[in-house]
């Protein structure tokens, strides 16, 4: 595994976990299709939040949230309704989030926006 994926993968276990610990519940975590990857989908208030994690090591790359460009909004609409379809939810009350991961200097903060897109 490349160090980008640790870190990549490091980042999103951190996101599940805060996520959890304010009583969302992960319904979903890497689910893939044609069209890319959804990172988490979790549940909270009988709504269903689609999250993009971005982990970033340092910020030599600037913060992760600048990652998030209008065309990876897009596809994660798209994706959004694929999943929808794929796990026949119709109707259903959803939610786009984002969460930054930034590792610098052996400290570790995450940061959670909601209705980011």
């Amino acid at each position: 595994m490349a160090q980008n994926q640790i870190v990549g993968k490091y980042g999103e276990d951190l996101a599940e976990q805060y996520l959890r610990d304010r009583g969302y519940q992960i319904v979903d975590r890497n689910w893939r299709c044609a069209s890319g990857e959804i990172d988490l989908v979790a549940s909270h208030h009988g709504r269903y939040i689609f999250v993009e994690v971005k982990t970033r090591n340092g910020s030599g790359f600037g913060h992760p949230f600048e990652a998030i460009t209008a065309q990876k909004v897009a596809r994660m609409r798209r994706l959004v309704s694929q999943w929808c379809l794929a796990n026949q939810k119709s109707g259903v009350d959803v939610r786009l989030d984002a969460i930054a991961v930034l590792i610098s200097g052996g400290r570790v903060a995450v940061e959670h926006l909601k209705q980011v897109f």
